[in-house]
């Protein structure tokens, strides 16, 4: 009897089961059919990213949401393991993670990205999904990863030597300016959206922030994914999603705006919020976040007063 090939991949192949580049398309429809994706540029982009590349040699320790509470050691470093819809540890003793492929493609396509985009993207850890928006914005769009931990912004410039029309900022991105956007991903919690998200959005801009109350210690916090799209001067924003994640550091997160926050999450009707206000106002029932230098408002664009 032949002897199968020693070589792993050899291995599969030899004994009839798909290949490396089969198992990424069944994880892009996976992917597709669990976010309920319309974006076929987004599909294609979770097949032909290497999330291996990424996450450095295996073993991997996997969490699956709702199912594990602690890790699970993959047997080998089959690449084919990271082709689930798991989080995969990047730092296991800060419960840091490669976040979780349906939830995230589920953010990067209400993003609405198109060919030509220029994209930012704040919390970008080690590129994968940054990597996932560079394919769908294509070589005459661009995408500015921002990360402030240094050894993350380390790894994840070096995982994007290979795409031409990324570039990695190590810093703090509720301070870079990264000139207009058409996108901007805001990949960790924060209780108030920074002017510099607001102010750089071109028209039509979209910006999506995770707006979450510490509640502990722990470095993670809960609340809401928001949508904001800009309309010349004005914003409409609402609510897409609750969200669980770890938080800003930096500019991005103040002890005052989580005590607002808090409020307006403990109130309920977030539901409710159709705009962001710019314009200096009083507090009124309106109001759903009234913030320092700016307000989560009720009132629809065609109501709220004109932005500054």
């Amino acid at each position: 009897m032949e002897a199968a090939p020693a070589n792993n991949w050899e291995a599969l192949l030899y004994r009839g089961m798909p290949d490396l580049e089969e198992i990424r398309e069944r994880y892009a429809a996976e992917i597709r059919a669990t976010a309920n994706l319309q974006s076929e540029a987004l599909v294609r982009a979770l097949a032909n990213v290497p999330r291996e590349h990424f996450l450095g040699p295996g073993p991997w320790q996997l969490l699956s949401p709702g199912v594990d509470t602690d890790y699970r050691i993959t047997p080998d470093n089959d690449p084919t393991r990271l082709y689930r819809d798991v989080l995969v540890a990047i730092d296991p003793i800060r419960q840091l993670n490669n976040g979780q492929p349906s939830y995230l493609a589920f953010c990067i396509e209400s993003l609405e990205l198109h060919e030509g985009d220029r994209v930012v993207h704040v919390g970008c850890g080690v590129g994968y999904y940054t990597a996932i928006m560079a394919e769908v914005v294509g070589p005459s769009g661009y995408v500015v990863g921002v990360e402030i931990d240094a050894d993350l912004a380390s790894r994840a410039s070096q995982n994007l030597r290979y795409v031409e029309h990324v570039q990695v900022i190590h810093g703090d991105g509720g301070d870079y300016d990264p000139g207009p956007c058409d996108a901007i991903f805001v990949n960790a919690g924060a209780t108030h959206p920074r002017t510099v998200w607001l102010d750089r959005l071109r028209p039509r801009g979209r910006l999506i922030l995770y707006l979450t109350v510490a509640l502990d210690d722990t470095g993670t916090g809960k609340g809401g994914m928001l949508k904001v799209v800009r309309d010349g001067s004005e914003y409409s924003a609402h609510f897409v999603s609750p969200v669980s994640v770890f938080h800003c550091i930096g500019a991005a997160r103040d002890d005052s705006a989580n005590q607002r926050l808090l409020r307006a999450m403990q109130h309920g009707r977030w539901e409710s919020v159709q705009s962001l206000r710019r314009d200096a106002h009083e507090l009124s029932d309106e109001c759903w976040l009234h913030g320092d230098d700016f307000c989560l408002s009720t009132l629809p664009l065609s109501i709220a007063p004109q932005q500054r």
